[in-house]
């Protein structure tokens, strides 16, 4: 078990899937101001240099999955920027996705973007049932992190590539100094101000120091069966890239 497997938002006794999903419907209605505004909008970029370094792996993007969806924006952009035929956005939180749906309907993509409640660790779909993987600030949130990967391996066909960006503690001085302060005083002050949890924003900093990270997390995806998988630190280390394929 992985460290920020055992970080759950609250203190009741339910597992940490099904508290993740209680946190997230809870603060559905203020998650992407809050997204933007944590992160000084800088979220957008990453998620724009995920979808470029997809765009030049050269490997196809017909049916794409974006695992932890939430609101849809990954889901979006990939679409606007990649035409595929189909990108299906996966989450168990309700709440998110029913936000996702009216952003979709609202921007004409809704012939082309569905979405789909399912556990990252269960995933219902056939084998090789798509192309490319998404997924963007999720890793740190799945109760059984070599489960999920292991599904998303099942999930692409072969020579298939997993795209994920997620957010990480700073190593460097004085990113980290810095980043100490504002995980600790910042965001738990903003995070409960708008979105009304007491624990959603102490919890998400939390799992960010926990989850293993970089050449660690790469080991994981190894240990999945994934090939050729690297890695690359954005922003002074608060976010990686990371990327893995299907032989």
């Amino acid at each position: 078990m992985y460290a920020q497997e055992q970080i759950k938002p609250y203190s009741e006794k339910k597992s940490k899937r099904e508290q993740v999903e209680q946190m997230f419907d809870n603060i559905a209605h203020s998650y992407d101001v809050l997204n933007h505004t944590l992160s000084l909008g800088i979220d957008r970029h990453w998620r724009n240099y995920a979808i470029r370094y997809l765009k030049r792996s050269g490997k196809s993007t017909r049916r794409i999955l974006d695992i932890a969806t939430g609101t849809g924006d990954f889901a979006l952009l990939a679409c606007r920027e990649l035409n595929p035929d189909t990108v299906v956005g996966c989450d168990i939180s309700d709440e998110m996705m029913k936000i996702g749906a009216a952003k979709v309907d609202e921007a004409g993509f809704s012939e082309k973007i569905r979405f789909r409640k399912e556990d990252c660790s269960a995933m219902s779909f056939p084998d090789a049932s798509f192309d490319a993987i998404i997924t963007a600030f999720a890793l740190r949130n799945f109760e059984n992190l070599d489960k999920c990967l292991q599904e998303m391996r099942r999930v692409i066909v072969s020579g298939g590539i997993v795209v994920a960006i997620d957010l990480c503690a700073p190593v460097c001085f004085p990113m980290k100094q810095l980043f100490y302060i504002y995980k600790k005083i910042v965001m738990p002050v903003v995070g409960r101000l708008f979105s009304h949890d007491d624990n959603a924003y102490t919890y998400l900093p939390d799992t960010m120091d926990a989850v293993p990270q970089a050449a660690a997390m790469q080991k994981i995806f190894e240990k999945a069966e994934f090939a050729n998988v690297r890695y690359k630190r954005l922003a002074f280390g608060m976010c990686i890239l990371y990327a893995a394929e299907k032989m």
